[in-house]
């Protein structure tokens, strides 16, 4: 009974806020009639205002909502791109407030983009060293040479986890310091639409917080397979 409680904690805690996100997106995906945008219409709008004509909107593939740096292009998934639902206009300012972070060359996502390309470079060469281990200590035959290398495979997984951390507060910035000031004072939603407005912004804000506690489980499931 303890065993299967701690269990259940362990899923809630690290599952608990990518559920509550994607209820919320759910929650408010309805369309909207005084809305008179789609979230793609509004984001083309937001961006062309602040002088980022350059940068693109495009329907997302299966990595979903989220801006590209390197290409310039905010992507919104099929149903924020197309629908005038109040998750749509949330979440499409939000990408756009990573857009004009960007634009404004803001620290914070800089070092968040630094981090981020070394933290695949890491994790690639982790998985190469956790897929190897066998192999180089049955040819080695020094124990202490796998110790190693699965040190090198555990401690790429726990830099990649740093990085969906250290993510939060751009994220957080994206949602707050950009798209609500931008939403409200533009009058882009309603008065009344500004508390389910804040909801959505924070569920956006923390699906990286979400991928950062899953990176943790598999960190954790990797630690008790070799356990000896």
């Amino acid at each position: 009974m303890h065993y299967l409680f701690v269990i259940t904690l362990i899923l809630l805690v690290v599952f608990g806020p990518h559920w509550w996100a994607q209820y919320t997106f759910r929650r408010y995906s309805k369309p909207m009639p005084h809305i008179p945008g789609t979230g793609g219409e509004l984001a083309r709008h937001l961006l062309d205002r602040f002088d980022m004509q350059d940068v693109k909107v495009e329907i997302a593939g299966r990595e979903g909502d989220h801006y590209d740096p390197m290409d310039r292009v905010v992507r919104l998934s099929n149903a924020n791109h197309n629908d005038n639902s109040l998750t749509a206009v949330a979440v499409a300012a939000h990408e756009v407030g990573h857009a004009i972070q960007h634009h404004r060359g803001e620290a914070l996502l800089k070092w968040r983009s630094r981090l981020a390309v070394l933290a695949m470079v890491v994790e690639k060469i982790g998985a190469a060293a956790l897929l190897a281990m066998p192999f180089m200590t049955l040819l080695s035959r020094a124990p202490s040479l796998g110790i190693a290398m699965v040190a090198i495979g555990l401690g790429s997984m726990l830099v990649a986890t740093l990085v969906h951390l250290v993510t939060l507060p751009v994220e957080l910035d994206a949602s707050f310091g950009k798209a609500l000031p931008v939403l409200t004072e533009g009058n882009y939603i309603q008065p009344d639409d500004e508390a389910a407005v804040r909801t959505i912004l924070r569920a956006a804000a923390l699906t990286y917080l979400a991928a950062s506690l899953a990176s943790l489980l598999n960190l954790w499931r990797w630690i008790r397979v070799l356990r000896p």
